[in-house]
């Protein structure tokens, strides 16, 4: 599914059986060795998902390590994002000449947790989800966001609060905008707004966001 919202120029790897249990390179085995149970099969699968992507690049065998705020760290000159939710993990690399940077997020279609929307949607947002039928629009925009800030932050190398983005949607089109409140110099970040898609099928919301060359 998240392979639909990207260009051609991405390569993406949605988990199979196989990526939940997959060996780890030691680096990446480092970063969770005491992690619980859970958290390791996601992470074994988003890096398994991660090495078969860049694989098809040209990168095999690459150890996707963890940047300081826990950021995969890809190949120079490549952009990536990995995502994974109960029972889904997917990763998408693509050359920076094609694409400057890459946000995937794919999470459970429910609503959001009771506090959580006013932490996550501006007023704006939360009325435009209220007049949709259904009760996973301010999930959508939570993953929206996630995605957006995935894309975000290896190029602003800042982080960015879910209401420093205010989002605009066409529910018809699957596509959505993102302004980025916060004043941000143009030479760091000039991809003001960020343009992305999303979908939502039976059981979650996916949405994606790429950075123009």
């Amino acid at each position: 599914m998240i392979g639909r919202l990207l260009p051609p120029a991405a390569v993406t790897v949605e988990a199979d059986a196989g990526d939940w249990t997959a060996p780890l390179f030691p680096e990446e085995e480092a970063l969770v060795s005491r992690a619980v149970e859970k958290r390791r099969r996601e992470f074994t699968a988003g890096r398994s998902c991660a090495r078969r992507a860049l694989a098809r690049l040209g990168w095999a065998d690459f150890p996707v390590v963890a940047g300081p705020r826990r950021e995969p760290v890809w190949p120079a000159g490549v952009s990536g994002s990995i995502t994974h939710c109960n029972g889904y993990c997917a990763a998408a690399v693509a050359l920076q000449a094609d694409m400057r940077g890459i946000g995937i997020d794919a999470e459970v279609r429910a609503p959001l947790p009771a506090g959580v929307t006013e932490m996550v949607c501006t007023e704006g947002e939360r009325r435009w989800a209220a007049g949709l039928p259904g009760d996973h629009w301010t999930t959508l925009v939570f993953s929206a966001k996630e995605s957006v800030y995935k894309a975000w932050f290896p190029l602003a190398e800042r982080w960015l609060d879910y209401r420093d983005a205010e989002l605009t949607f066409d529910a018809e089109q699957g596509l959505f905008t993102a302004r980025i409140l916060l004043a941000v110099e143009p030479d760091v970040f000039p991809w003001n707004p960020l343009h992305g898609r999303f979908a939502v099928d039976d059981r979650r919301v996916f949405t994606a966001v790429v950075v123009p060359p």
